[in-house]
């Protein structure tokens, strides 16, 4: 008898949590529209990017380019989107390289590159009011450089050591390209042999990115990459 009492009890009990739940849903109506606070905008390999990753890459882009948010295009946008994925899709491959890491020093000097960019930033509160006006804190900066300059690092050496520029070559861009700009800029002659190092770096830097943009194809096609927002897979944003 008093298991059946204590039964009853139960089912009562778990009756009037119901009803009360119920009648506070019918009391307390949800908003017709729930406001969204986030939502995926890509997918590379299983690794969600969401819009506030996006919002915040803008936001960098504009600090580090003196732009505000509003000057952004549609097509910059998505440049930046594409970016993000980029650097999603090499990140992945840091995991199996043994690339240097980035100092506390390089990072400072991007800083200090940063803050050239405007005259305000000569004092640390004008700096900091620079800062809060993008909603970019000094940590999240930090943070930014230091990814950004380990996957240049990781670019350069995976790509830099395949690139090989001969002397024909420099002397190509020096007679066609060089000397041409310099009779345009109404500037003295200079030696091809004054020069030639810097060419050669240029030619370096113009073939690495060539070899990394063949190399983020291979990333792309070889991967995944979702564009919920875009409605297709391994999409590219600006097309």
């Amino acid at each position: 008898m008093k298991n059946r009492i204590h039964t009853r009890r139960t089912i009562f009990v778990a009756a009037i949590v119901v009803l009360f739940a119920v009648s506070f849903v019918f009391c307390h109506p949800q908003p017709a529209t729930a406001e969204v606070v986030d939502r995926i905008v890509a997918i590379v390999n299983g690794n969600i990017i969401l819009q506030s990753d996006w919002d915040e890459a803008l936001s960098f882009q504009a600090l580090l380019t003196n732009r505000s948010l509003s000057s952004f295009s549609g097509d910059e946008r998505r440049a930046v989107l594409d970016k993000l994925i980029d650097q999603e899709l090499l990140r992945e491959q840091m995991k199996s390289a043994d690339a240097p890491h980035a100092t506390d020093s390089d990072v400072s000097v991007r800083i200090t590159e940063a803050r050239k960019l405007y005259p305000q930033a000569a004092s640390e509160a004008g700096w900091q009011s620079i800062l809060a006006g993008y909603r970019i804190t000094e940590r999240d900066l930090q943070v930014h450089l230091r990814r950004e300059i380990e996957l240049m690092r990781l670019v350069d050496a995976r790509l830099r050591p395949a690139v090989q520029i001969d002397s024909k070559s420099i002397e190509a861009y020096y007679r066609d390209q060089f000397v041409p700009q310099l009779k345009q800029a109404g500037s003295r002659d200079v030696p091809l042999s004054d020069v030639s190092a810097r060419i050669r770096e240029v030619l370096t830097e113009k073939k690495v990115n060539e070899l990394l943009i063949s190399w983020l194809q291979t990333l792309r096609s070889e991967g995944q990459v979702q564009l919920p927002a875009y409605g297709n897979d391994r999409g590219v944003l600006s097309q």
